[in-house]
C-alpha cells in the first residue's frame, strides 16, 4: 500500500529531508517543507520507478520543494519593496536563533549560500548529504561527470570564500 511505504520512508528519511531543507532555504517553517516532500511523494508514488534509491527520489522532491520556497521568498521580497496590498511578513532568524547556530556553522551556511547555486546544491548533496557521485547525479539529473567537476570547483570556491572572510576578520 502506498501510505504504508510512504509512512515507512517518512520514519526513515525525514531528518535528512529536515537537515537537506535547512541547508537549501535556511531559515523558516521547515517542518511544513518536509511534510510537503511527503505530499508530492504520495501524489507522485506512481512516476517513482525504482531505478534509484527511494532515498535519491525523495531528496529530488526536497530540491523541488526547496527551489519552490526560495521562488516563493523571492517573490515576497518584490512585494514587500512594491507593496501592492496585504502581504506576510519577512522572514528573519531571531536573536535566539542566531545564537543556536554556532559561529563556525553560521559562517558555513553565509558561505554556501554566497556561491552559485549549482556549487550550493552539488556541495549540499556530496559533501553535507554525503550522497555518492551516482546518487547525486540522480538527484540532480546532470551526468556524473559534470557532478564530479562541479564538486571540484565548488569545493575551491567555497575554500577561496572561506580565505576572504577569514582575511576580513583579521
Amino acid at each position: 500500500m502506498i501510505s504504508d511505504k510512504i509512512s515507512e520512508w517518512f520514519f526513515k528519511y525525514n531528518k535528512d529531508i529536515y537537515h537537506l531543507l535547512l541547508y537549501y532555504v535556511g531559515s523558516g517553517d521547515i517542518e511544513d517543507l518536509v511534510q510537503e516532500v511527503f505530499i508530492r511523494a504520495i501524489k507522485g508514488f506512481d512516476s517513482y520507478q525504482a531505478k534509484s534509491s527511494p532515498k535519491t527520489w525523495l531528496f529530488s522532491i526536497a530540491r523541488n520543494v526547496g527551489i519552490d520556497e526560495i521562488r516563493k521568498r523571492k517573490r515576497n521580497k518584490v512585494k514587500n519593496v512594491f507593496p501592492f496590498g496585504e502581504t506576510e511578513p519577512k522572514e528573519e532568524k531571531t536573536p535566539e536563533e542566531m545564537l543556536n547556530l554556532n559561529e563556525d556553522k553560521r559562517i558555513l551556511y553565509q558561505v554556501i549560500k554566497s556561491l552559485k547555486s549549482n556549487y550550493q546544491d552539488v556541495i549540499i548533496f556530496r559533501a553535507i548529504k554525503e550522497l555518492t557521485v551516482p546518487e547525486t547525479a540522480d538527484v540532480l539529473n546532470w551526468n556524473q561527470n559534470k557532478v564530479r567537476i562541479t564538486y571540484h570547483r565548488a569545493l575551491k570556491a567555497l575554500e577561496t570564500k572561506k580565505e576572504e572572510i577569514h582575511n576580513e576578520r583579521e
